[in-house]
């Protein structure tokens, strides 16, 4: 999901929700639930509420509305006090303008020393005002069940963002945040985040013209807007040149009748089937004809010349944005913030990730080829394996891998939501001491009765997070799982309270400064903090209600569905503990290139026995999960590894290649297609076929622009972690507090407050890393990639 790109934005890379106002008695009597006992590291009635509230429909009815409550008035959308209506959300953004248009003004007309040391916390709170609508904004209207609640947040976030336009063509903020930090007397006075605060929106700004003379300055946001315009009408027209191809029945007889139903035309010596989409995905993976495979796949990888010139002028216009920012390319201008920081040092990562994964994909590409060979055998010609051979070949070598013993149950059975739910929270108490509380839900806090709230609850802090889980399905609603940021972590300054009593004298001055979310005060430290809030999408089957005929099954998750989870939750953790006193870097509001590696390091712990020890139990007999079910899912999931990370691979590559000088400087004009089959053939263990175009397809090449190859690089890091710091599960490894308290005080809690090279060096105990650059992003790939 693509984010706001204003300086004073930082976007996290995923996403997160939030919990009420102490106000109304509702509120009071959760939070005294959220916290009675947050001294214990466990406390059963709320690990068995946990599983309740998610497998028993019946259950959470009663608990989200407790008998005997007497409704009150709405608290309000998040329990923000404006989002009582719809129409609030148009109040809240005019407050919060007014709030930054103040805090634009001290900025501005700081001049004494005092003042100008408060410069970066005030541009911190100008973001913070800012993010904290746009990120609600932008999830209402996509997640509401409700129209007009979409149509209002739409309206508002339209409204902020011409707001926030105004201020990227403002230079004053620039000027004085950089005067301040050209000056070793006010910087001296700057605490770490402060610095890398001060760091980060300088860069932004950087990126985002504001030096330049006003002609140039409107050359670059009229760029910018083509930029956003060509990438939204890329993905929107991603599509095949040909939408159908006709087999013969005898071409498609080894695939599933049941998938063939769905073919859009039948006739009596055939059927025409779509491209793209599952049925053509599992006719690859099954149909013998050779022939055949390869009509479907060219079919299936060219798009129409229109699109490819999109993707010429969207890639192009990147790149002059680029040059008239400074930069030599796209990739150069989008890396410069990144753990990579350069495309050398990205190409040298990716280089020595292939050498690392070249034994594996020459292993499996000698086992499909003598399999083609024993299914060809008599024919003439020369065999080998082509590219529309791969999937069909790995399907069939998983197949023989299945076990064909029979079992009354499969294995969903043992996952029930609400008893993966529990797992988590057991994971991230012995972990981390942290465990999830269910609480009941306030009047209009959720988007939909089936929206659960869980209070993160510190085993010394009490209540540190919210998370809102909208695991359901439901008409209308996105099938993608993802994490959203509704709020982040902040300290809440003294003189904030002052501020917000002199300007509104008859109201309470934490429901002015936090529009009346949740916060935490540590008596200890005499420190306030607005507590991050977050929100967890994904679209599970609801449980079965009594109406039907199995009354009261829970839903029950795929084993990829509760790997899906497990990742989600990653992002989820270090949002919660990543909670530092500046928003601009709190949570996963880090480098792009480093903020999955709290998910991909979740699904090594997805797959532990010793985890899944923990929670995966059959939910009718209660018993456990037998791991031999487990280990033969993922010895067939590791057999085509190496093809799939080589995919990823030359995508990464593909990726470089379009965001260097190339659009604009390739001999005889920019050919995408050509660039292409340059990186197939030159790393690529089978040829792309000529007559495709597979590049219209690559949607992500908008939301990454430069920077594919994070999601490897950070499978890369997990591995390693897994094994350096986890002992690769062995002997409970998994399980250690001590473990997990080093993992979260070297990554976790800084969010992005410190360089990403300067964690993985002290997590890892290797100083080499701590500078980065070209040798360390070769020694990360020289790991692998290691499920």
């Amino acid at each position: 999901m693509l984010k706001p790109s204003c300086p004073l934005i930082r976007a996290p890379v995923r996403y997160l929700p939030l919990r009420c106002a102490i106000g109304t008695s509702q509120s009071r009597r959760c939070l005294a639930i959220a916290t009675a006992g947050a001294s214990t590291s466990f406390q059963k009635p709320d690990d068995d509420i946990l599983r309740s509230v998610f497998d028993s429909p019946s259950f959470w009815h009663d608990f989200r509305r407790p008998r005997g409550l007497t409704p009150g008035k709405p608290n309000g959308l998040f329990c923000n006090r404006y989002l009582t209506h719809p129409e609030g959300f148009l109040d809240l953004s005019q407050a919060t303008a007014e709030k930054c248009q103040r805090l634009i003004a001290r900025v501005e007309g700081a001049s004494t020393r005092e003042e100008r040391c408060l410069i970066p916390q005030l541009l911190d709170r100008l973001s913070d005002s800012l993010c904290r609508v746009l990120d609600m904004a932008d999830f209402v209207r996509s997640t509401h069940s409700d129209d007009i609640w979409r149509q209002a947040s739409t309206q508002a976030y339209a409204m902020l963002f011409e707001f926030m336009n105004v201020l990227n063509t403002t230079p004053n903020l620039k000027t004085q945040l950089e005067s301040a930090r050209g000056d070793p007397d006010i910087e001296a006075v700057w605490n770490d985040e402060e610095k890398m605060v001060a760091k980060i929106l300088l860069t932004d700004f950087s990126k985002s013209a504001i030096d330049l003379p006003d002609d140039k300055r409107q050359a670059f946001v009229d760029l910018s807007n083509q930029i956003r315009q060509l990438g939204t009408k890329f993905v929107e027209d991603m599509r095949p040149e040909i939408s159908t191809v006709s087999f013969r029945n005898r071409q498609l007889k080894d695939v599933d009748p049941l998938v063939l139903r769905h073919a859009k035309e039948k006739h009596s010596t055939g059927i025409s089937i779509p491209t793209v989409g599952p049925v053509a995905h599992t006719a690859l993976r099954s149909m013998r004809d050779e022939a055949a495979r390869r009509h479907l796949y060219i079919a299936g990888r060219t798009t129409p010349k229109s699109q490819l010139q999109t993707l010429q002028d969207f890639l192009q216009t990147r790149a002059k944005v680029a040059n008239l920012s400074g930069y030599r390319s796209y990739a150069d201008m989008n890396l410069s913030d990144k753990l990579a920081q350069t495309p050398v040092a990205v190409n040298s990562f990716l280089s020595a990730l292939f050498k690392d994964n070249e034994p594996q994909i020459q292993q499996e590409m000698d086992e499909m080829l003598l399999m083609k060979k024993n299914e060809t055998e008599g024919t003439d010609s020369p065999v080998q394996i082509e590219a529309w051979d791969r999937d069909y070949y790995q399907t069939q070598q998983a197949n023989k891998q299945r076990s064909t013993s029979r079992r009354p149950d499969f294995m969903s059975a043992y996952f029930s939501l609400g008893t993966v739910m529990q797992g988590v929270s057991r994971l991230f108490n012995h972990l981390y001491g942290v465990r999830f509380v269910p609480a009941p839900i306030s009047p209009g806090e959720v988007w939909d009765p089936d929206v659960r709230r869980l209070d993160v609850i510190d085993e010394t802090e009490g209540r540190i997070a919210v998370l809102y889980c909208d695991l359901f399905a439901r008409s209308g609603k996105s099938p993608n799982p993802a994490h959203f940021t509704l709020r982040c972590s902040r300290r809440i300054h003294s003189s904030e309270f002052q501020e917000a009593s002199s300007l509104f004298p008859n109201l309470d001055s934490m429901q002015v400064i936090n529009d009346g979310m949740a916060t935490a005060h540590n008596p200890t430290t005499k420190t306030t903090y607005q507590l991050p809030t977050i929100a967890l999408i994904c679209d599970f089957p609801e449980p079965v209600t009594a109406s039907h005929i199995n009354a009261n099954e829970p839903t029950l998750l795929s084993f990829r569905n509760v790997q899906t989870l497990f990742h989600e939750m990653g992002h989820a953790i270090h949002s919660i503990l990543g909670r530092t006193a500046c928003q601009v870097v709190s949570g996963t509001r880090c480098a792009t290139d480093f903020a999955e590696l709290p998910s991909v390091l979740m699904e090594h712990f997805v797959v532990d026995p010793h985890v899944l020890a923990l929670f995966a139990r059959h939910w009718q007999t209660d018993v456990p999960l037998p791991y031999e079910m487990v280990a033969e899912q993922l010895a067939i999931e590791h057999k085509g590894q190496g093809v799939e990370t080589e995919h990823q691979i030359l995508l990464a590559m593909l990726d470089q290649a379009y965001h260097s000088d190339l659009p604009l400087t390739m001999p005889g004009g920019f050919d995408s297609t050509k660039v292409l089959q340059d990186v197939w053939d030159q790393y690529g263990s089978v040829r792309e076929p000529r007559e495709t175009s597979a590049q219209g397809f690559f949607g992500h090449l908008v939301e990454y622009g430069g920077m594919y190859y994070s999601y490897l690089f950070d499978r890369a890091i997990a591995g390693k972690v897994w094994e350096e710091v986890f002992h690769g599960g062995r002997d409970g490894g998994a399980l250690r507090r001590e473990a997990g308290q080093r993992f979260r005080d070297e990554v976790l809690k800084w969010g992005g407050s410190r360089d990403g090279w300067r964690c993985l060096a002290g997590l890892l105990g290797d100083e080499k890393l701590k500078d980065g650059g070209s040798e360390a992003m070769a020694e990360v790939g020289k790991w692998g990639v290691k499920d």
